[in-house]
């Protein structure tokens, strides 16, 4: 996916209120971005790291520039939470995921189990469906590992047992973990920030539910969707 116009580059002066980032652009300019991140965002958040930012000509909008960007520990992390979805989108119809390949329709939130949004569902006349969970990964605390969630995610376990009841159902389930950034040659979830998360994962993947995982490349020109990463499980298993 190609920015659609070139970002600009700035200083993080901070990050606040979850949703609103101050920034110093290269041009000396202050300005206050959107914020497209719920998450913690930790070790991404500290003031004087180098951003990027997006600007929107849509005059509608509050705030013109987004937070798109941030430059951490020799890599470049992508922190807008929607750019998942769009690679996810963007790979699917170039058939660039081979476990997700051979479908003939992809459609994007459709409802399903209680009051669940599912972020794809994949569908082929002679295919059972297969129901993908997209989760845009950031976090990087050493040894090359992603991990996920970065808080806790009371959200994220409903959308767990909702993949189950489709796998139940006889149709396929995957959860899909994007990590944005570069550094990293394994994912894991993390059982010290959302403990909750990390065991009911694992007990969906005995359960059928699949763990995929694929790392990006990053640039301030575009992003992909790059090469699969191996899940880590605690036991130190990789699968």
């Amino acid at each position: 996916m190609d920015f659609s116009h070139p970002l600009l580059s700035g200083t993080l002066i901070r990050r606040y209120k979850r949703f609103l980032a101050d920034v110093v652009l290269a041009d000396g300019r202050e300005i206050t971005a959107h914020c497209p991140n719920p998450g913690a965002m930790l070790g991404m958040n500290m003031p004087g790291l180098k951003v990027w930012v997006s600007v929107s000509d849509n005059p509608r909008r509050k705030l013109a520039h987004t937070l798109e960007l941030v430059a951490v520990d020799g890599t470049l992390v992508g922190v807008n939470t929607a750019m998942p979805n769009r690679l996810v989108a963007e790979a699917l119809a170039a058939g660039l995921i081979p476990e997700l390949a051979g479908y003939a329709t992809h459609q994007a939130e459709v409802g399903y189990g209680d009051a669940s949004r599912a972020d794809f569902r994949l569908s082929h006349p002679q295919r059972a469906a297969c129901w993908v969970e997209v989760k845009g990964v950031t976090l990087h605390r050493g040894e090359g590992l992603a991990e996920w969630p970065d808080c806790v995610s009371a959200r994220a376990v409903r959308h767990l047992e909702a993949l189950e009841q489709q796998v139940a159902l006889g149709a396929r389930a995957v959860v899909l973990f994007v990590v944005q950034r570069q550094d990293c040659s394994a994912f894991d979830v993390c059982d010290d920030l959302d403990p909750v998360f990390a065991k009911r994962l694992r007990a969906a993947a005995r359960l059928g539910v699949e763990v995929l995982c694929y790392a990006c490349q990053i640039s301030p020109e575009r992003l992909r969707l790059a090469r699969p990463l191996p899940w880590r499980r605690a036991d130190q298993e990789t699968v």
